[in-house]
């Protein structure tokens, strides 16, 4: 398995960087997700890069850079659903969590092996007025109609879409390891920088290795799906790559905090949306512990996976 970049896949990322510096910088971050954000990134190939021809390693590429640039947007299921709608993702369970409500087209409802499809405008919401992150509006749902039955396997749902929110994770624990270097090269205390601290080295040594760690993990889930046919092997990096980088970003969120001091409190610093973003990814597509334990079933009862 080859995991460095292919000149092709160099140029991706790259061009997608080079977008989202362009046209969602930090401020438009801020604002939140809408419909000309979702259509802009529509424009530039993000929900179609399956029906455009590339691979789940590319979709990777892709997805890490959004999370650099901390995106908005339920962009995980609108690239999965890929025929052109905002989708976001519900589970049958009581009460239901919807992110972005009111901007969806669809609701992805994955349940008992199948997945069904459900209008927005069916579903009588409450609006939390404190979502944990302030990109990311969230409405409690009491109960979900059945849907239409949709034509995606739930196990590729949940594999492909844990494999891409990973490369996600990745992203936000990778910028936010520059974020806390350049800041430290900056701040100045005792006439020197407080980088040249030997306690500030070692912390952000351990933000990057934490990073490259999750990187190696979740580019193998990303090329297991592609190259891969045996299900444990699938199971067992996808799950193990969504758990390291998972934990990846929330941990270098926390240190960055640290790294800023005070301001790193503040609503200012930008350090604080990366980390909130963490927190609300860990819970998609099972938390960290979950998929520990997922990992841990690829050598046991498959019944342990949910897949039968």
């Amino acid at each position: 398995m080859d995991l460095d970049l292919s000149a092709d896949q160099v140029a991706l990322r790259d061009g997608i960087a080079s977008m989202l510096a362009a046209r969602i910088p930090i401020e438009r971050v801020r604002a939140g997700f809408d419909r000309a954000m979702f259509d802009e990134l529509a424009a530039a190939g993000v929900f179609s890069l399956r029906a455009d021809g590339f691979s789940w390693a590319d979709c990777v590429v892709v997805f890490e850079q959004l999370g650099r640039y901390c995106v908005p947007g339920p962009l995980v299921p609108s690239m999965l659903l890929g025929d052109g709608r905002i989708a976001g993702t519900a589970f049958w369970s009581r009460p239901v969590w919807i992110e972005h409500l009111d901007q969806l087209d669809v609701i992805v409802v994955t349940s008992g092996g199948k997945v069904h499809l459900v209008d927005p405008g069916a579903v009588e919401a409450d609006r939390s007025p404190w979502p944990l992150d302030p990109c990311t509006p969230v409405a409690r749902v009491a109960d979900l109609p059945e849907g239409t039955p949709a034509d995606v396997g739930r196990l590729h749902w949940d594999l492909a879409g844990a494999t891409v929110t990973a490369a996600f994770q990745l992203g936000l624990a990778d910028r936010l390891t520059e974020l806390a270097v350049a800041y430290a090269k900056e701040r100045v205390q005792f006439d020197r920088p407080i980088g040249g601290f030997q306690a500030i080295k070692h912390m952000l040594a351990d933000m990057l290795t934490r990073t490259e760690v999750a990187r190696a993990a979740v580019y193998s889930a990303g090329a297991v799906l592609d190259e891969e046919s045996d299900p444990n092997t699938r199971h067992r990096l996808v799950y193990g790559a969504k758990v390291v980088a998972g934990d990846a970003a929330i941990a270098n969120g926390k240190v960055a905090t640290q790294v800023f001091g005070g301001m790193g409190f503040t609503w200012e610093v930008d350090v604080h949306l990366y980390l909130k973003r963490a927190w609300v990814l860990d819970t998609h597509f099972e938390s960290s512990d979950r998929n520990a334990e997922l990992v841990c079933a690829t050598a046991g009862d498959p019944r342990i996976r949910g897949d039968s």
